[in-house]
């Protein structure tokens, strides 16, 4: 039921962009030939004719358009018709490709505003994380940190602990023996060792059994996160270097030694590097009655796990009155919209690869779990940002899209004449295209996904 609803909000989102371009052409007394939900791609699963515009709905479900005399090519109508879109002014016709954005942003203010008016609370984005229960294994180095059932996490690794991933992401990327190490680190280590062992150069293969001797262990640095990175809009920047299988096999037999017997194939270069993969150290600063207390580190397991079970409550705004209500509506607006633009601007520099976009499928699954598990307010919430989405990427100046509409119009007005018509429609024919590839891309990284229970 829950996918079924999201489904229906999606659906609504697409109406409204095209009802939007659909009431802006009506305003301007415009002749509109055909209002479609979804893409002329295969069957049309309904049609009919309701005053002078053909309704229908196609099978291929992820769209849809309004269509002018001008897009129907049987017509034939006169060059100076004025049922012709392209013999309005341009400021009409501006705002009719514009309509249907403008239409997604105020579907999405409705939306926000509705869920605060209604909910009577916001979600601020940022949560309290407690400690519920320490399940590790008693010889894991938490019981040693300090850390109590109980105690409300405050900063891990210097990073205001606000959100849900800030526990999980560090521990997974501070795991032991994880087979990377940190180049200035390594180098560091590689002098140690040749202070201990002046009769080899760093490049030279040690004899056999030779005696290597080993510097004091030290643990590799902490490691640091951007909030980017925690709010899932930006990939970590993992900078280390990866060891070769027999640094691997180095690593793993030197243990806790101080010394090693040399096989005959191993270089300084190669114990530093064997040396310096072992674990990043966790520091944690908690609330507990009041007081902020620093703990001893926390090293994490071979899986990045601290062995620590957290009770998490979200931090939500109240939104009682209608100054709060407007608001908190504006800022939760104003942060996503930042949120959404930056990340478009990660996917635009390539720091988001393709392998990563995800679309229809991927939202459905996932807002269909977030209604099932938060309510159906946070659904509203999750249709809104996706509104605002459709609104920014329709704005894009991308042919096909509304924003490659407004460049046309740019273009008419400062060359004062339209491109030729078989231009546009070329440029056009290219750009959906690459949209429609780009659609079978996404579609199958969900269902890709879905399969591996990634989603």
């Amino acid at each position: 039921m829950s996918i079924i609803i999201m489904i229906l909000l999606l659906s609504v989102l697409i109406l409204v962009h095209e009802a939007g371009h659909f009431l802006a052409a009506k305003m301007f007394k415009m002749k509109v030939a055909r209002f479609g939900f979804g893409l002329p791609i295969g069957p049309t699963l309904w049609e009919k004719q309701i005053g002078d515009v053909k309704v229908l709905v196609h099978a291929f479900l992820l769209g849809g358009y309004v269509a002018f005399p001008d897009d129907d090519k049987e017509l034939n109508l006169p060059a100076d018709s004025p049922d012709r879109f392209m013999n309005r002014p341009i400021y009409q016709r501006f705002v009719v490709v514009s309509a249907g954005v403008f239409a997604n942003v105020v579907c999405a203010f409705v939306l926000v505003f509705l869920t605060a008016a209604l909910w009577g609370q916001m979600p601020s984005g940022k949560y309290d994380i407690y400690v519920k229960d320490i399940v590790a294994a008693k010889e894991a180095s938490i019981w040693q940190s300090g850390l109590e059932k109980g105690d409300k996490i405050l900063k891990i690794n210097g990073i205001n602990a606000t959100t849900t991933a800030a526990p999980i992401i560090i521990a997974q990327l501070s795991k032991e023996n994880d087979g990377k190490v940190n180049q200035d680190f390594a180098n560091k280590n590689l002098e140690k060792l040749k202070k201990l062992n002046q009769t080899f150069t760093q490049d030279e293969i040690i004899p056999k059994d030779m005696l290597i001797k080993l510097p004091e262990k030290e643990y590799e640095s902490a490691i640091t996160i951007n909030e980017n990175v925690l709010k899932g809009l930006e990939k970590y920047n993992d900078t280390e270097v990866k060891l070769s299988d027999k640094q691997l096999k180095l690593r793993d037999s030197i243990g806790n030694k101080n010394y090693i017997i040399s096989d005959g194939e191993t270089t300084l270069k190669d114990v530093s590097f064997a040396i310096s993969d072992n674990v990043h150290p966790i520091n944690m600063e908690v609330l507990r009655n009041g007081e902020t207390i620093s703990l001893n580190p926390i090293y994490p397991s071979k899986e990045g796990l601290m062995g620590i079970q957290m009770e998490v409550k979200e931090i939500v705004i109240p939104t009682k009155g209608p100054k709060a209500i407007i608001k908190t509506s504006i800022n939760y607006l104003w942060e996503q919209t930042s949120m959404l633009l930056y990340g478009l601007y990660q996917i635009f520099t390539g720091k988001i690869p393709l392998k990563d976009l995800h679309g229809i499928v991927a939202i459905t699954k996932v807002g269909g779990d977030i209604i099932e598990h938060n309510g159906f307010f946070s659904g509203l919430l999750l249709t809104a940002i996706i509104s605002l989405d459709l609104a920014i990427v329709n704005f894009l100046p991308i042919p096909a899209l509304d924003g490659g509409h407004v460049l046309f119009l740019i273009i008419e007005k400062l060359r004062g004449k339209p491109l030729n018509e078989e231009t546009i429609d070329k440029i056009g024919t290219v750009g959906f295209m690459l949209l429609i590839a780009l659609m079978i891309l996404v579609v199958f990284n969900d269902i890709y996904a879905l399969v591996t229970q990634k989603l």
